[in-house]
């Protein structure tokens, strides 16, 4: 699994560089996530951007890396797209995420936002 990391003032940036998030991907997902938000910030941001596929074990991955961060540092999402972000809102996750539309409109939101 491949994911790119910037960190910009307190935010952590992590973007999947992957199409899928399955249960083919989801242990690999999680142990990238844990390497690149070992030293992060109080706020990471995920970028979902490139990601077409999520399935509940992928879904179980991402819920699995927030709680990996809390109780001290925030996870946002960024920019899930099509049948990702349908999949956060017939589970209402997007009730759990702070989900941006894009990583500009993430990284541009105070880590005090809700």
């Amino acid at each position: 699994m491949r994911l790119e990391t910037e960190t910009v003032g307190g935010t952590r940036l992590i973007r999947v560089c992957e199409p899928r998030i399955d249960a083919a991907s989801a242990v690999e997902f999680k142990d990238a996530f844990r390497d690149c938000a070992a030293d992060a910030p109080g706020r990471v941001v995920l970028d979902l951007g490139q990601v077409e596929f999520l399935d509940s074990s992928g879904l179980g991955a991402v819920v699995a890396a927030m709680k990996l961060l809390a109780p001290d540092r925030r996870l946002d999402l960024a920019a899930p797209r099509g049948k990702v972000e349908k999949v956060f809102r017939l589970t209402r996750m997007d009730t759990v995420f702070v989900i941006h539309p894009d990583v500009a409109t993430a990284m541009d939101a105070t880590a005090d936002a809700p």
